[in-house]
């Protein structure tokens, strides 16, 4: 019962649970900007360079073929316009998170205290400055 219950301490710690609702928002903000990129971003630049499609960037290797017992092979392909849509993601990730961050570091960011004002001189320092001056007249 002891692994259990040390489990649960775990499993109940701040950090845990912060980590688990970090990975749910990171997949939803995930989704969000894969359809920002494929959806509202890609578009109008495949239009500026002649109307492509970049999801469908694609360079075939091979052909897709039938064997001659009737197996059908698949066409072997780099789909680089895949690759693009993920760089774009990645980027808009990136700067969120680095965006993200800056506010964060501004907001923890603590001014330096002021130097501390100079101690006051003791009393038995003043006497002995005093009589220092009246020797010197």
């Amino acid at each position: 019962m002891g692994m259990m219950t040390e489990f649960k301490e775990f499993a109940m710690r701040g950090n845990v649970i912060d980590l688990a609702v970090g990975v749910v928002i990171g997949g939803a903000f995930g989704k969000i900007v894969s359809a920002l990129v494929d959806k509202v971003i890609m578009p109008p630049i495949g239009l500026l360079v002649g109307g492509v499609d970049f999801s469908k960037l694609a360079i075939t290797l091979k052909e897709a073929s039938v064997d001659a017992a009737g197996k059908e092979a698949p066409a072997v392909v780099l789909a680089y316009g895949e690759f693009l849509n993920a760089v774009v993601q990645f980027v808009i990730v990136a700067f969120a998170i680095f965006l993200l961050v800056k506010v964060i570091n501004r907001m923890h960011h603590k001014p330096e205290p002021a130097p501390a004002a100079p101690a006051p001189t003791p009393e038995d320092i003043l006497l002995l400055r005093e009589i220092r001056d009246a020797l010197r007249k």
